[in-house]
C-alpha cells in the first residue's frame, strides 16, 4: 500500500497561466491550479482552454494538482509537422 493515496479527478481547463500552469475547474465546481505531468511536457502535448483533463491531487493540498491526461477532442486531428525529421 502506498504511503499516500492520490486523488484522481476530472476537470476542464479554464485559463492558461504563466510558467506552464493552468486554472482547472473540477467536476465538483472547485477551482485549482495545475501543471502538466512529465510525459505530457516531454512529448509536448498542448492543452488549450476548454480541454477536458484528468488531474492527480494529494489529499494534503487540495488547491494544487498535476494534469496527467488530456482527453482527445472530436474533430481535432494531428497538427502540422514542423521541419523534416528523420
Amino acid at each position: 500500500m502506498a504511503k499516500e493515496e492520490l486523488l484522481t479527478l476530472d476537470g476542464q481547463i479554464e485559463e492558461i497561466l504563466p510558467d506552464g500552469r493552468f486554472a482547472v475547474r473540477l467536476e465538483n465546481d472547485h477551482r485549482i491550479i495545475a501543471y502538466t505531468a512529465g510525459k505530457m511536457r516531454r512529448y509536448r502535448i498542448r492543452s488549450v482552454v476548454g480541454d477536458r483533463v484528468i488531474v492527480e491531487m494529494t489529499p494534503y493540498d487540495l488547491d494544487k494538482g498535476r494534469i496527467i491526461f488530456r482527453e482527445k477532442t472530436p474533430g481535432a486531428g494531428p497538427g502540422p509537422r514542423r521541419g523534416n525529421r528523420r
